[in-house]
């Protein structure tokens, strides 16, 4: 009577340990071959890579989260004009979200497409054989930050300049927070060196 529990017990442990290694398709996948795709292509464009940027993925990710109730409207799977910025009354508040602010942000570049079912081929079709490849051909666009929901994806390129840079306003907090730290321990050193 045991052998025939252990085999079932077996067929359900092998059957989960099998589900368990299939690859789960997510948002990631998709913003990853575009990021592999947007650097093929500039490669092919003899231009430099451009580099993952955590905060312009930050901000991205909030502008497909804008989106992401909207229907694509065409076959095409764009739903915006290609190399228009979208404007959203918020935009303020999408870029606190991720600690950004504007003046570090002005020089970059919001590119969204709306693809049904984010078909990598058509989704980098979309922003590389539209007015966005525009943004991509240019050198002085060095990094970007991808982010998906839904069927929109919004890749968002960055610069090398302080006006184009996506840092965020709390590393400046942080090094004039550690200065005024470095500066009240040097000032109470010398008041207990006097004394």
């Amino acid at each position: 009577m045991a052998l025939p529990n252990f085999s079932l017990l077996s067929v359900l442990l092998l059957s989960s340990i099998l589900l368990l290694n299939q690859p789960v398709k997510c948002a990631d996948d998709e913003e990853d071959n575009l990021y592999q795709g947007i650097n093929k292509y500039r490669a092919s464009l003899n231009l430099t890579a451009l580099t993952k940027n955590e905060n312009a993925e930050c901000f991205a990710d909030e502008i497909a989260d804008q989106f992401k109730d909207q229907p694509c409207t065409n076959t095409t799977g764009a739903n915006t004009v290609p190399g228009t910025e979208p404007l959203f009354s918020n935009y303020p508040d999408l870029l606190k979200k991720c600690h950004l602010n504007i003046s570090n942000t002005k020089d970059g570049s919001v590119m969204p497409a709306c693809v049904p079912g984010l078909d990598p081929s058509l989704v980098l079709a979309n922003f590389t054989q539209s007015l966005y490849s525009g943004y991509l051909n240019d050198t002085k666009y060095t990094g970007v930050g991808i982010g998906s929901e839904g069927n929109w994806i919004v890749a968002v390129v960055t610069t090398n300049t302080s006006e184009g840079s996506f840092v965020t306003y709390n590393g400046a907090d942080m090094i004039s927070k550690i200065g005024l730290i470095y500066c009240l321990v040097l000032l109470l050193a010398a008041n207990s060196f006097l004394s």
